[in-house]
């Protein structure tokens, strides 16, 4: 048996970087008065996968389940419970639901994959 066959969703489970920029900025709102800096890319079961690319500012708060960032470009800092982490392409951060964290001193470039999974409120 091939991999599709055993998987049968794996083939509709695959976008890229560049496909997911081209639908930035997102829907207006007031949190995010010049459009929406994140875009989803798949779900399944409790995992979910979105690109976020914020600029200047990073507005997110606590999120209710734990999520890994998966830094695809650019550099910058992210603060996670008032600790600053320098970032840059291929670094990969995890953060527990809950907790508070921002990304700071990004880059004009910069963008991220992030992976929320799990129980609300995290892993035990």
């Amino acid at each position: 048996m091939s991999a599709a066959q055993l998987q049968p969703w794996a083939s509709l489970m695959k976008m890229t970087a560049a496909e997911l920029k081209e639908r930035l900025p997102g829907k207006v709102s007031e949190k995010w008065p010049l459009g929406e800096r994140f875009v989803q890319a798949f779900t399944h079961g409790s995992m979910k996968v979105e690109f976020y690319a914020p600029v200047g500012t990073d507005p997110q708060e606590p999120h209710e389940q734990d999520e890994l960032y998966f830094v695809q470009s650019g550099s910058g800092v992210l603060v996670i419970a008032g600790e600053a982490h320098t970032l840059d392409a291929g670094a990969c951060f995890f953060v527990a639901a809950g907790v508070q964290h921002r990304f700071e001193r990004i880059s004009a470039d910069f963008s991220t994959w992030v992976v929320f999974w799990g129980p609300l409120g995290g892993e035990p």
